[in-house]
């Protein structure tokens, strides 16, 4: 699932994205309303954290300008505004959650697979392509049965790939993915993980295209 955070805290946010990545998710981070915004118009997500204080605008205005839109993505507000008229605000704008600040992550975490199975009936742990099978939780690839022998960050690449298929995925993204684990990355790191990862799928009905100047589209061999 692709998270759209929206946090202008630093560190909060860093923590969040490690934890949450950790976990299955994609996150990508906006620190103000207005990037929220172009990134919105820029790609799709599943889910939107949102925290209210912002730098450029009150988290509910932005609320409001979303659900004005009819956007249709779940959105949950993370903030520090805990008064019962905060809450009933924020629910009555357009959230489909509301959690206050400070927080145990383990609730958060438990509170967003919530908010996913009764926005979209339901979260499978596990994700097939071709005969790639990724199991979210120990993030781990099998292939035909057989657990699919990769570096880390080789791994870290593909599953985004798998759990964004028949998506184009910016080499951003994926940098903000593997910047998760620790290291920098080197200059052209990103082709040679990817170089890497096609001969290591192509037996099996799997495929990675160069969507030049976009990134990177992992499909079924069936769909040539």
């Amino acid at each position: 699932m692709n998270i759209l955070l929206i946090e202008d805290d630093a560190v909060l946010a860093d923590g969040l994205t490690h934890t949450l990545t950790k976990n299955g998710f994609v996150v990508t981070v906006a620190t103000s309303g207005a990037y929220a915004e172009h990134l919105l118009h820029a790609q799709d997500f599943d889910l939107i954290v949102l925290d209210l204080c912002l730098p450029d605008m009150d988290g509910l205005e932005l609320l409001r300008k979303l659900r004005n839109q009819k956007l249709p993505v779940p959105i949950m507000i993370l903030t520090a505004r805990d008064g019962l008229n905060d809450r009933i605000d924020g629910i009555r704008q357009g959230a489909d959650d509301y959690m206050t600040k400070p927080f145990e992550l383990r609730e958060l975490e438990a509170r967003l697979q919530a908010l996913i199975r009764r926005c979209y009936g339901g979260f499978s742990n596990t994700i097939e392509v071709g005969r790639l099978i990724l199991d979210t939780r120990n993030h781990q690839v099998q292939a035909d049965g057989q657990l699919l022998s990769l570096s880390a960050r080789e791994s870290a690449v593909l599953e985004i790939l798998l759990m964004q298929a028949d998506k184009v995925v910016s080499k951003e993204r994926i940098a903000q993915r593997l910047s998760a684990e620790g290291d920098a990355l080197a200059d052209n790191a990103i082709e040679v993980y990817i170089h890497r990862i096609r001969k290591r799928i192509e037996p099996y009905d799997v495929v990675i295209r160069t969507v030049r100047g976009l990134g990177y589209l992992l499909e079924n061999k069936s769909h040539e």
